[in-house]
């Protein structure tokens, strides 16, 4: 497979799951050990069979063994400088992670490259945020329910903190604080930072206004807290310094705005839903359609122009 393949930027078909890229993968994932006969001497002379075949048998099984363990050398010898290569930011470093396929993302540990100061001040705050766990005790987090609750239905009343109206955001209660769990305090900021940043979108999603809906669609505010949950875990921002493929490009996206992440959960949100509508999904599919999401979004940092959130692919669908 040539790089120009490699490096050809997905188009909005891909985003929304209409169209799959066939990604080969390398060709040390496809060998194996040969099947070698289990020969007998004293049977083969038995048989009929020439010394001098048996010696040719023996040079051939020779030479598929030396043929598997220099094949075996290379692999290890390709990953050994992938990852160096990787660790340095390349070119080449986001182009090859494509060729061994998606089958299990693009998870796998590399090295750490360096991190500049701002980098490094960004992503400290970053994780800062994700260890403070929503308390529905605390007056903040209380006040920062209410204000979603405004931004998503400017005009109507403020329900009490415990009411049935919650339930129409998509809280499986009528106490949303027992829906966070997990996610923490930083998912209901993600929320009402889309809420913000990008009203029309958040109110297309909220309402369920694009395509052609299930009868028992996802809850909006309980699908919010699990992007954030799945960008925690594909980044791997809970690691003192991420290491993953998908953490050390976020990590590039650092270095460009201090927001990165939160603009990213509005894209990953948003291709939740157009992988929900292609797949014709329903609620108890929404688990696959978020694996699949978090496989997208992988592929989408992999690419070689990605220097912001706005580079992504699928950005382009918040501004519809």
């Amino acid at each position: 497979m040539t790089s120009r393949t490699l490096r050809r930027r997905l188009h909005h078909g891909d985003v929304d799951g209409r169209n799959r890229e066939h990604l080969e993968t390398s060709g040390f994932d496809s060998l194996s050990e040969p099947l070698l006969a289990n020969y007998d001497d004293d049977n083969s002379v038995s048989q009929g069979r020439r010394v001098d075949d048996i010696w040719d048998d023996q040079r051939r099984m020779e030479r598929l063994h030396w043929t598997s363990h220099f094949s075996q050398l290379i692999a290890q010898w390709t990953q050994w400088l992938a990852n160096i290569v990787f660790g340095s930011g390349s070119l080449i470093g986001r182009i090859l992670p494509l060729s061994s396929g998606t089958q299990n993302g693009l998870s796998r540990k590399l090295f750490p490259s360096s991190l500049s100061p701002l980098q490094e001040e960004r992503l400290r705050h970053l994780q800062q945020r994700l260890e403070v766990p929503f308390d529905g005790s605390r007056v903040e987090h209380q006040d920062a329910l209410k204000q979603l609750w405004r931004l998503a239905y400017p005009g109507r009343d403020l329900p009490a903190l415990k009411s049935e109206l919650w339930k129409e955001m998509g809280w499986q209660g009528t106490d949303p604080s027992t829906d966070f769990r997990g996610g923490g305090f930083i998912s209901l900021e993600n929320l009402i930072f889309f809420a913000k940043k990008y009203p029309d979108s958040f109110q297309r999603l909220l309402h369920k206004q694009d395509g052609a809906r299930a009868e028992w669609e996802y809850p909006f505010a309980v699908a919010g807290i699990n992007i954030s949950f799945m960008l925690i875990q594909m980044l791997d921002l809970q690691s003192g310094k991420p290491s993953s493929l998908a953490g050390m490009r976020f990590l590039e996206l650092l270095k460009e705005e201090e927001m990165a992440f939160d603009n990213l959960y509005c894209v990953a949100f948003q291709m939740m839903d157009a992988q929900w509508l292609a797949k014709r999904a329903s609620y108890m599919e929404f688990n696959d359609v978020l694996k699949s999401t978090r496989t997208q979004l992988e592929r989408e940092l992999a690419l070689e122009d990605v220097f912001s959130v706005k580079d992504l692919p699928a950005y382009t669908l918040l501004n519809r």
